[in-house]
């Protein structure tokens, strides 16, 4: 039902910034909770920040805290996050995530909806 699209990933210098882009389609899109993640090989998916209907109730993990913002604009159905002060470390795939419901989980299992990903990869 829901379809989500990520756009914004690339190569980008440690110390820099990146804007990712999230479309949603196929769903009211303010009933959505929504979420990034990231994953690198080998490794497990890790919840990067999350807002809840509106756009008024985040939530970041702690390696995104004062670095990463996430952000909704209902009226073009798009999520964003903003990402500062890149580091080596914060090279993976981003997925954004839609959950049928109104409020924020900091669980992958939680979500309903996935993207494809977009790669960022920060050199050093």
């Amino acid at each position: 039902q829901v379809q989500l699209v990520e756009s914004g990933g690339g190569l980008v210098q440690a110390g820099g910034s990146l804007r990712l882009s999230c479309a949603a389609s196929g769903g009211t899109f303010s009933n959505y909770a929504m979420a990034w993640f990231r994953q690198v090989p080998g490794k497990a998916r890790e919840i990067v920040a999350a807002l809840n209907w509106s756009g008024g109730n985040t939530y970041y993990a702690n390696f995104a805290k004062g670095r990463f913002t996430i952000s909704r604009d209902n009226a073009k159905n798009t999520v964003y996050l903003q990402m500062n002060s890149l580091r080596a470390e914060d090279t993976a795939i981003y997925y954004c995530a839609a959950r049928n419901a109104l409020h924020w989980r900091a669980d992958d299992a939680a979500y309903n909806y996935w993207g494809r990903g977009t790669q960022v990869t920060v050199s050093s």
